[in-house]
């Protein structure tokens, strides 16, 4: 414009500033304005291999910017997957040599020693090739797959180069011991190979995401144990043949130091026995006593879905009062950053503000916490949780709420807290009526802690609502109203400068000092279409209302989420059943639809799943072996070592203070595979020498007992030792991986103990009733025939 024939610059006006086209986003490093890059890998992405690419990209970029701006990372997800990775492969490396050392203790020969030995990198060498050509990647599940495999993979080489130091002993040439042994014992290999496999077929069917996490775990460690069968089908014989001389067998099978010791415990193994077999009635009971005790067991442990992991990085979510605006909110955030930092576990923070992809209202803000390295720190992530909250409770008007961020996870959005609990309505004004009070009924339940919905119902809005008539006689029209309004308060893109490098957006808005209140609206004028300006107030009239920040869908439906935290000590599967008893008591209406969602949802289709799981495992077994077996009992006798497993292996848990997690179900499934191995040993030899020896069957099961008990304790110690680095492990990430160890040792531990015993017992008692059936039929076909007509 000009006025009094001088031009009207912009400058004269207006105030000139570059920067931020959204200038209603805030974040920090620590306590120090930053602007915080998220960098997400696509979903068929290796997350080690972006890093490493964003790593080499940094020394580019950081040249590029101008000298007061500094860039480095903040949060490496990687770091924690690759400490955790270096702690599985120790691990894995221990677990191994703990095998090897138990193999030679019980051999005291290095020739006997090496040849079960070289089965594990023969086996782990051969399943990386498979893992390759199949697209798998080293992580934490497939190592630890990989780990569990070394405690047993050495199973089939003991049992072969037991049977085959057996007949060298006897004074056959190694050449002619290693044909007669090998093929003697062949098939029971095959056996314990194809029953082991088969236990992890039901892995494979495992539904949604979780089957999907496991399926590479089953895959990995089926191939790993058919690669271990086949090396003790071909290389180890061969090297029997070469290797074993009479008085490396007589080492291999008695040991020089721990001969005299290892003869005492099979003569005290055989007067128990003796004993155990004149009491076949106590035995039966105490077998069956077992499988009630361990039903009783399953029902009293604490359920969970995936451990809790420290992976030493916290989120967190702020929350303010619903109609707190952008400086204030700021200013509370920093606070909270500042109080934060005075732990003395946490290294440093981001956490940014502001409506965008990841927070959809003003009020709320997001926090990463990083903490100190493991071995820097003494608290927990949760214990650091505890200590937070207090920290921070004293910072006015804004709550924290924080859950330690986990390599696995379900969750689709980063909630408030771990857990979700959703409600849906078409009715918006129910879900604000019942929302409060369900919030309200779980923070009263002692198995929830945080509880906290995301119903934001309770903001202000000013309502303008124009007099037409008034807005008519002056002359302004309700879209001058509108455009007016929006200059003032919006943010207007009114150009954009190209230049050769950027691009720069013009933002028109109102100097801050004219809205700083609602009574800012007084003194807008609105242009008229004489040219003149007309006050707001005299067309229009301001109301305050209360209205939703924002209105969150599931599906097509407004929903409601009610996220919540454990309490200490307590179980998702109590949570669970608490909250469903909580809704019950509230009695919803029939237009409230409730579910959980995320991690929550997923554990409660798998808590439906696990008996369904476990009994298609045994299923599955029975089928293999009634079909390597050609019976119908043999394979019983053989899955009456189950129970002794699962006792032992939720007591395990039970005193490891961990729930039944889906990683420990797992666990559980592999010892299903495992102690049957001790049966199976046992009921080859005694079918074996029914058949072809004639002895009767009380003296073949005890032959069989005393010859197999070597073997039988050298697999079932390796395989302990295999996991016990699981087990005791304390690295990063090695919450995922301890109830897999716990449950793998002490069931082998309690199952050692009484399958030693009961297994015999059961064998005959099966055998007296295969033959009773076998009389009566007998009897039923000589009446038949006395009956016929000549």
């Amino acid at each position: 414009a000009y006025r009094n024939g001088a031009p009207v610059r912009l400058k004269d006006v207006a105030t000139l500033v570059e920067g931020a086209e959204n200038d209603k986003l805030g974040g920090w490093m620590n306590t120090t304005p930053a602007l915080i890059i998220n960098v997400r890998r696509q979903p068929d992405a290796n997350v080690v291999d972006v890093v490493n690419r964003i790593h080499q990209l940094l020394p580019v970029l950081a040249a590029s910017l101008p000298a007061g701006v500094e860039l480095k990372p903040l949060t490496d997800r990687t770091t924690t997957i690759r400490a955790s990775i270096t702690d599985v492969q120790f691990e894995m490396a221990l677990a191994v040599g703990l095998v090897v050392l138990v193999i030679f203790l019980f051999l005291r020969n290095v020739p006997a020693t090496i040849i079960p030995s070289l089965s594990v990198p023969l086996s782990l060498i051969g399943t990386f090739g498979v893992m390759y050509l199949a697209g798998f990647s080293l992580n934490n599940l497939s190592l630890m797959a990989l780990t569990i495999a070394t405690g047993f993979v050495v199973d089939d080489a003991i049992v072969m180069i037991e049977n085959i130091a057996r007949y060298i002993e006897r004074g056959e040439r190694p050449i002619a011991a290693a044909l007669k042994g090998s093929g003697q014992i062949g098939f029971t290999i095959i056996s314990l190979t194809l029953s082991l496999i088969a236990v992890l077929i039901p892995l494979l069917f495992m539904r949604e995401v979780v089957g999907r996490l496991f399926r590479e775990f089953a895959v990995t460690l089926a191939v790993t144990i058919l690669i271990s069968a086949f090396v003790s089908l071909t290389l180890v014989p061969m090297m029997c043949a070469k290797l074993l001389r009479p008085e490396t067998a007589g080492a291999a099978r008695e040991g020089h130091g721990s001969g005299r010791w290892f003869a005492g415990l099979i003569r005290w193994y055989d007067r128990t026995l003796q004993w155990v077999f004149a009491h076949q009635g106590l035995t039966l009971a105490v077998f069956a006593g077992t499988l009630v005790v361990t039903v009783l067991l399953y029902v009293y442990i604490p359920k969970g879905f995936f451990p809790v992991q420290d992976t030493g990085l916290i989120q967190g979510v702020s929350s303010a009062t619903q109609g707190i605006s952008f400086a204030e909110m700021g200013n509370r955030q920093e606070a909270l950053a500042q109080a934060i930092l005075t732990d003395p576990d946490v290294a440093s923070l981001s956490s940014f503000i502001g409506v965008d992809g990841s927070n959809v209202t003003l009020n709320t803000g997001r926090f990463l916490i990083n903490l100190k390295g493991r071995d820097e720190r003494k608290s927990t992530a949760s214990e650091v949780i505890e200590r937070l909250r207090r920290e921070t409770a004293g910072v006015p008007g804004i709550t924290l709420y924080m859950q330690p961020a986990q390599d696995l996870t379900l969750d689709d959005t980063v909630s408030r807290t771990q857990y979700q609990f959703t409600l849906e309505s078409a009715d918006a004004a129910a879900l604000s009526t019942w929302t409060p009070r369900v919030v309200s009924a779980l923070r009263a339940l002692p198995q929830l802690t945080d509880v906290v919905s995301n119903l934001e119902d309770d903001g202000t809005a000013v309502y303008i609502t124009i007099d037409r008539n008034s807005a008519a006689r002056l002359g302004v029209s309700v879209g001058t109203v509108d455009n007016a309004l929006y200059d003032a308060f919006g943010q207007r893109i009114v150009s954009t400068i190209f230049t050769q490098s950027n691009q720069y957006r013009v933002i028109l808005q109102a100097d801050p000092s004219f809205y700083a209140s609602v009574n800012s609206l007084d003194s807008l004028y609105v242009p008229s279409a004489g040219g003149g300006q007309v006050p707001l107030s005299a067309i229009a009239h301001v109301e305050i209302q209360q209205r939703p920040l924002v209105i969150n869908h599931l599906a097509q439906f407004p929903a409601a989420t009610v996220s919540f935290n454990l309490a200490p000590g307590a179980s998702l599967g109590a949570a669970v059943d608490a909250i469903e008893k909580a809704e019950v008591q509230l009695a919803l209406p029939d237009s409230i639809q409730t579910t959980f969602q995320g991690a929550a949802l997923a554990f409660r289709n798998n808590l439906t799943n696990e008996l369904l799981l476990l009994l298609a495992a045994v299923v599955v077994m029975y089928i293999v072996l009634g079909v390597l077996y050609e019976s119908f009992i043999h394979p019983l006798t053989i899955l009456s070592t189950l129970p002794s497993a699962g006792i032992g292996a939720l007591l395990a848990l039970i005193l490891a203070g961990e729930d039944l997690t889906i990683v420990a179900l797992i666990g559980i499934i592999l010892l299903i595979g495992i102690v049957k191995k001790n049966a199976i040993l046992m009921i080859d030899f005694a079918i074996d020498a029914v058949r072809s020896k004639g002895l009767p069957p009380l003296e073949a099961i005890h032959q069989a007992c005393l010859l197999r008990f070597r073997p039988i304790l050298m697999t079932t110690v390796a395989a302990i030792f295999g996991a016990l680095p699981l087990m005791l492990g304390a690295g990063t990430g090695s919450e995922l991986r301890r109830p897999l160890g716990v449950s793998i040792v002490g069931g082998l531990l309690v199952s050692q103990l009484l399958t030693l015993y009961t297994t015999p017992v059961i064998y005959l008692a099966f055998d007296r009733l295969a033959k009773r059936f076998s009389r009566g039929r007998e009897a039923a076909g000589e009446g038949e025939l006395a009956d016929t007509p000549t």
